[in-house]
C-alpha cells in the first residue's frame, strides 16, 4: 500500500533532504504542471503512468502529488500493484501546498 502524508509533514520530514534520496512526482497533466508546481517535482501524468513506469525507481521513496490528492492516490495504488513499497501520497496536493504559502514554480505565477 502507501502512506498518506500532508504537505506540512512532507516538508518537515523530507524537504531538506538531498533530492537524490527520494522522488517527488506530480501526476497532473502537463498544462496543470506548467501553470504551477512544487519545486523539484518530476511530471509524469497519471494518463502516461503505464508507459513511463520505467522512469520511477523502486530503490528510493516515491512521493506522489496532484491537485487535491485523488489522482496521486490512484498513482500510488497503481505503483503498489506493480510491487513498489516505499510510497507516499500528498493528500492535500498542490492546492494544500499553495494554501500554506509554500514555494511553487510555473507559468501562471505573475
Amino acid at each position: 500500500m502507501y502512506t498518506d502524508i500532508d504537505s506540512e509533514a512532507y516538508r518537515e520530514q523530507f524537504d531538506n533532504r538531498d533530492s537524490g534520496e527520494y522522488q517527488l512526482i506530480d501526476v497532473r497533466e502537463e498544462e496543470e504542471y506548467a501553470a504551477a508546481h512544487i519545486p523539484g517535482t518530476i511530471n509524469i501524468p497519471l494518463s502516461e503512468f503505464p508507459a513511463r513506469i520505467d522512469e520511477i525507481s523502486e530503490e528510493s521513496p516515491v512521493f506522489l502529488v496532484c491537485n487535491t490528492g485523488i489522482r496521486s492516490s490512484q498513482a500510488a495504488l497503481f505503483l503498489a500493484g506493480m510491487g513498489y513499497e516505499d510510497l507516499y501520497n500528498m493528500e492535500d496536493g498542490t492546492k494544500g501546498w499553495m494554501k500554506k504559502g509554500y514555494p511553487v514554480e510555473g507559468e501562471d505565477l505573475d
